[in-house]
């Protein structure tokens, strides 16, 4: 066992130590370097601009700054590596600001903490990264609204329990991924609202004695709200919270259509076949078309389930203040969920685009399966006033008496059912031999479920065009947000031009 000189030998006797600096801090430096310098550099600038209009620095001082800041190497920030010689890019960034713009650039620093300055590069790279995510998911609620409208007849066999339940076409289940999708979307775009709000001049807990404008910074910035309270804007962690929630539950709902898909390009189901693009061949079965696009779809959305997860339980029971468990180590695994999903969203996008579908397969399970008898039960409460659970039981009979002489639900008989009718109600139906072959026909099941949200294909189309509607408004949003964003950042650098020139 090593004594305490021997690790301090090896370690070195100052910050920061050889295995702290391996394990947290060149880690920490090189996410940094890639993720946090744009927005770092934003705040810069916007702080700036908020300073001189206040009048906390003159003109002089800001065009002397706002030099300094356009001058960065930002390219040469971003290839360094961690040496130690500072805490971290912040430091190293505020330290090639002293050395262009000399003693005046620490003025920079008013009013400010990397407490209130951190929090809010968070949020703009967490808002960034889930606009991106969130493109990704339109991009495929539009490709299942084109793919549904194509299969609004497609009749099939939906399931409940892994078992044959009731006729009803492709794009019924699709349109369920479109609803599910939707309130995925939905649930994003609250976690976006909550996480675009300026932590910007609560500096370390207290706000601040010098005369700043909180409103400014979060109008520069691109920021929908401030986060009022200064020790919530400094300590509140829910924002990355709710985000990772919302992105846990839209892997989870991605994941299990994911899963059918993939039983669904099995011979033994023969309904789906993937495009050449995403499958892959076997290195010795030469029959062999492995969808391995589902399959990497599923695994990866369960390993962005993961991530999120390691967000939320990283939150758990840390304390309510600014604290590295929400921050350093905790925002890469958030980067890597969003990113992960907008990938799934994409790559579904496409296998689902270029797919074929087995119409005649699905068309002809229907019609001998007995999925269809729900409304032969229908049918005889309408014909001959029984009580549904009457009716039940007669069909249910006729079932068990099919089975077991081997016929197919289309190939019951007019006889048969009044022979079972019989024996529970005592009497003949007055059901006619069309009524029979109409109740069993999968198409006529279909076409008359006419419900709101059913599978009729009448009814499909009206809700298609509903959430296309809907699908324009969430684009205008996703397009209006990133408007502003890209615009109050522009500005940042168009204001600084001009001080900076003006020298």
């Amino acid at each position: 066992m090593r004594n305490r000189e021997q690790i301090l030998k090896e370690e070195g006797g100052h910050f920061p130590g050889l295995t702290y600096t391996e394990a947290v801090l060149k880690p920490a430096f090189d996410e940094a370097k890639t993720s946090l310098l744009a927005p770092m550099m934003a705040i810069n600038k916007a702080h700036l601009i908020m300073l001189k209009e206040q009048g906390l620095v003159n003109e002089e001082e800001a065009g002397q700054i706002a030099s300094a800041i356009r001058g960065l190497d930002l390219e040469g920030l971003r290839q360094a590596e961690y040496t130690g010689e500072f805490e971290d890019l912040f430091f190293q960034v505020e330290h090639e600001l002293l050395q262009a713009a000399g003693d005046i650039a620490g003025n920079l620093h008013l009013a400010r903490s990397r407490n209130d300055m951190g929090i809010a590069i968070y949020r703009i790279v967490l808002r960034e990264k889930l606009l991106v995510t969130l493109r990704g998911a339109l991009a495929l609620k539009s490709q299942l609204l084109a793919f549904a409208e194509e299969h609004a007849d497609t009749v099939m066999i939906g399931y409940t329990h892994t078992q044959q339940a009731q006729p009803t076409t492709l794009a019924h289940y699709i349109m369920a991924m479109v609803d599910s999708l939707d309130r995925d979307i939905r649930r994003m775009q609250a976690a976006y609202a909550n996480c675009n709000r300026s932590s910007m001049g609560s500096a370390a807990l207290t706000t601040s004695g010098f005369a700043i404008s909180r409103e400014r910074m979060q109008e520069l910035l691109g920021f929908d709200e401030l986060v009022y309270n200064s020790y919530d804007a400094i300590g509140g962690a829910d924002y990355v919270g709710e985000m990772m929630t919302a992105v846990q539950l839209a892997a989870i709902n991605l994941g299990r259509s994911s899963q059918d898909f993939l039983l669904w390009c099995t011979q033994e189901f023969g309904v789906l076949r993937a495009a050449d693009p995403y499958v892959q061949i076997s290195s010795i079965m030469p029959q062999k078309r492995n969808p391995v696009s589902f399959e990497h779809m599923r695994a990866l959305l369960s390993s962005c389930v993961g991530n999120t997860q390691t967000v939320l339980t990283m939150m758990h029971n840390t304390p309510f203040g600014d604290i590295v468990d929400t921050e350093d180590d905790m925002q890469p695994y958030a980067w890597k969920a969003l990113g992960v999903l907008d990938r799934m969203y994409r790559l579904l996008s496409c296998v689902i685009g270029t797919m074929d579908v087995n119409k005649e397969v699905l068309r002809k399970r229907t019609e001998g399966s007995f999925a269809t008898v729900t409304e032969l039960a229908d049918t005889l409460v309408r014909t001959d006033g029984l009580s549904f659970r009457n009716s039940h039981h007669i069909v249910s009979g006729v079932v068990k008496r099919a089975i077991t002489s081997g016929m197919a639900a289309n190939e019951i008989t007019l006889d048969l059912v009044n022979e079972i009718a019989l024996q529970v109600i005592g009497r003949k139906l007055s059901l006619t031999e069309e009524q029979l072959r109409l109740s069993l026909d999968p198409v006529h099941f279909v076409d008359i479920r006419t419900l709101p949200g059913g599978p009729a294909p009448s009814e499909i189309q009206r809700t298609i065009a509903k959430r296309q509607t809907s699908q324009q408004s969430q684009e205008q949003w996703l397009n209006a947000a990133r408007g502003q964003v890209e615009g109050a950042l522009a500005e940042l650098d168009r204001t600084l031009a001009g001080w900076s020139g003006s020298l």
